[in-house]
């Protein structure tokens, strides 16, 4: 018979353990206490970092941790975090895990630990130091910028079918300076003055109106402090309404129906 010499390259211990072969090889079954069949342990003990043999450990994916939970399998862990970082094999009762995070401070480091019940599945889940686990907090949405809006009506503001500051009516400018006053003593980011019309006459000529009229409450506003930067004018037109008049009413009916149509509105946004 004959029998080459050739020598295959010995298999790492590692794989060897993940295969299931050599089991007697495959290093301690569980370093922690009072195993119970369910997968709780009386006394939880880590093993020894310097004992690591992946390179020092690894910086994980923390989403996949956070898809972690009580009936994870073996091959589901491996494929979510890798091989154990220490000597524990397809039948051991706990894998071990070296991690390092980034984080404001720097680099934390935290060992990781599952304990599996008798069908190796995972059921409880151990970090140290134990205040490691608040890294898969997820951190607070920020909250959404607030938006102020102030709406004015046209009536109150300028007279029928006028639009220019001269226009304005003696409550309207009291209107618009309180408006002033406290965006003023507000940190808004933005400010948006947007004119609204009737359903009265074309629509060219009502969105022309109410940029003109939006562009007078702009004017008078920076007037009383606001940065021109801030501000932007925008004539909506009677693509808005509030209210849907009969269109066979008379006339001065039909424009005291449409009044709440006439309207000036300022929107502050978010902070600076």
């Amino acid at each position: 018979m004959f029998l080459s010499s050739k020598r295959w390259p010995a298999v790492p211990l590692w794989i060897a353990c993940a295969a299931g072969l050599a089991l007697s090889a495959c290093g301690t079954r569980h370093v922690s206490r009072d195993l119970s069949p369910a997968g709780a342990a009386g006394e939880i003990v880590f093993p020894d970092p310097a004992d690591v043999l992946l390179d020092d450990g690894t910086f994980p994916n923390r989403d996949n941790l956070r898809a972690i939970g009580a009936g994870v399998t073996k091959p589901q862990l491996y494929d979510l975090l890798g091989r154990p970082h220490f000597r524990e094999g397809l039948r051991a009762r706990e894998w071990d895990y070296l991690f390092h995070f980034r984080t404001a401070q720097g680099v934390t480091t935290c060992q990781y630990k599952v304990v599996f019940d008798r069908d190796y599945t995972g059921r409880s889940f151990h970090w140290s130091p134990a205040a490691c686990a608040a890294l898969l907090d997820v951190p607070a949405a920020a909250p959404a910028a607030a938006t102020s809006r102030f709406e004015l009506s046209g009536d109150a503001l300028f007279a029928f079918d006028r639009h220019a500051v001269e226009d304005l009516l003696p409550g309207g400018r009291e209107q618009i300076a309180a408006i002033a006053a406290e965006l003023n003593d507000s940190d808004v980011a933005s400010v948006q003055v947007i004119g609204h019309t009737d359903l009265l006459g074309s629509d060219a000529y009502n969105r022309t109106l109410s940029q003109q009229r939006a562009l007078s409450v702009r004017r008078l506003l920076i007037e009383q402090g606001i940065a021109p930067a801030m501000v932007t004018a925008l004539g909506a037109g009677m693509s808005q309404p509030l209210k849907t008049c009969d269109t066979a009413l008379p006339l001065p009916a039909r424009i005291a129906c449409e009044q709440p149509n006439r309207r000036v509105e300022v929107l502050a946004h978010g902070t600076r």
